[in-house]
């Protein structure tokens, strides 16, 4: 049996505090936006236009790593980015600010995304799913305390949202150091034609089209977050920890189902649970008292099960259909980025529209993706 090293768990750490740092952010971001003046269109905008320039980078760092044959460097570049755009956040006075710094933000994240999958890929094969599971894990965990955190600063401590993201931006510096401690995978590259199969193909359009429906979290936080009142943004921010407690706990364990039973089976799963919780949501605001509550606590339970089921998932699914996991990683990440550039906008749209629009329009996607991935034969390179 494959023997999981420390590297997975070094990757993990560092995952773990970059994502403390975007995970205090995220909570309390959506609302920032509000205070901005930011509306739905906004908040689609700056969902989806930082991911969508973000997307680019991830195709040029995964190709460009499998070039070099390294993959360390694009990492380190990536998080030492992200971490000091993030600095810049609680500088904002208009809410188009946030697109531009947004974006910075999200480019770093994608510099670096696609080679640490790649290596990830690299390190491990028989225990594949399972090492993604656990990096996924550590990251969620990350995620975690960080929004745990914004609750405990906000609710409890009445600290500003601008102070809060100072802190997240500190945070986020954490995740730097450890990464000269993972080994690095070096290896040459031959030119070969043909390198992107069939199914890599098959499987990133299906993920696309369902990321072109898969719009941001900050939608489900406005929803249950009502008049903006500070007991709901409070309350929102508890329900996106509990979002996130559920996914950590849960992604090494459908990572070890998807090395059993298969990628394709879980990751369709994963789409089938995000079709029920739009649903979950269209009709959230009919229920009023306890059973809000408890109307919530439930869909942000599946939140997290969707995520432990497609995340990690997804990138080792991708990896299975790679020759060359750092092209492949970025082309696919690079193709369900691009995808959310349209789907947050056409959410926000529909959002200023109707709320519950948004929400149909995610589960009809997620629906349709789940049936054309359940009816195709993909097979592994």
């Amino acid at each position: 049996m494959e023997k999981l090293t420390r590297d997975i768990f070094l990757l993990g750490i560092i995952s773990f505090f970059a994502d403390a740092s975007s995970e205090t952010i995220m909570p309390v971001l959506p609302f920032f936006i509000a205070a901005l003046g930011g509306g739905g269109l906004a908040l689609g905008a700056i969902a989806g236009i930082g991911d969508g320039i973000a997307s680019l980078s991830k195709i040029f760092s995964g190709t460009f790593s499998d070039r070099m044959g390294k993959r360390k460097i694009f990492i380190a570049s990536g998080y030492s980015l992200s971490a000091v755009a993030k600095i810049s956040f609680p500088l904002s006075s208009q809410w188009w600010h946030l697109v531009f710094l947004r974006g910075i933000e999200r480019i770093g994240k994608g510099v670096r995304g696609a080679p640490r999958d790649a290596l990830i890929g690299d390190l491990y094969k028989e225990r594949r799913g399972e090492a993604y599971g656990i990096h996924r894990a550590l990251d969620t965990a990350g995620a975690v305390v960080g929004s745990f955190l914004a609750f405990f600063l906000f609710w409890l401590l009445k600290v500003e949202i601008k102070t809060i993201l100072i802190i997240a931006a500190i945070i986020a510096f954490f995740a730097i150091p450890p990464i000269f401690f993972v080994r690095e995978i070096k290896f040459i590259r031959k030119k070969e034609k043909g390198e992107i199969s069939s199914g890599l193909k098959k499987f990133t359009a299906i993920a696309s089209l369902f990321s072109f429906g898969n719009f941001s979290y900050m939608f489900l936080l406005w929803r249950i977050g009502g008049d903006f009142s500070y007991e709901k943004i409070s309350y929102a921010i508890l329900a996106y920890a509990l979002f996130n407690i559920v996914y950590a706990s849960l992604a090494p364990y459908f990572g070890k189902l998807s090395d059993k039973i298969g990628r394709k089976i879980v990751i369709i799963l994963g789409y089938i649970a995000f079709t029920f919780l739009c649903f979950g949501f269209i009709f959230l605001p009919n229920f009023t008292g306890i059973l809000f509550y408890l109307l919530t606590i439930l869909l942000f339970m599946a939140y997290g099960i969707f995520f432990a089921l497609v995340e990690g998932n997804q990138k080792a699914f991708v990896s299975d259909l790679s020759k060359y996991k750092g092209t492949g990683q970025g082309i696919f990440q690079a193709s369900i980025g691009m995808a959310t550039i349209p789907a947050n906008l056409i959410a926000g749209i529909l959002w200023d529209t109707m709320p519950e629009l948004t929400f149909l329009y995610g589960a009809i996607l997620s629906l349709i993706a789940a049936i054309l991935l359940s009816s195709l034969d993909i097979e592994k390179s």
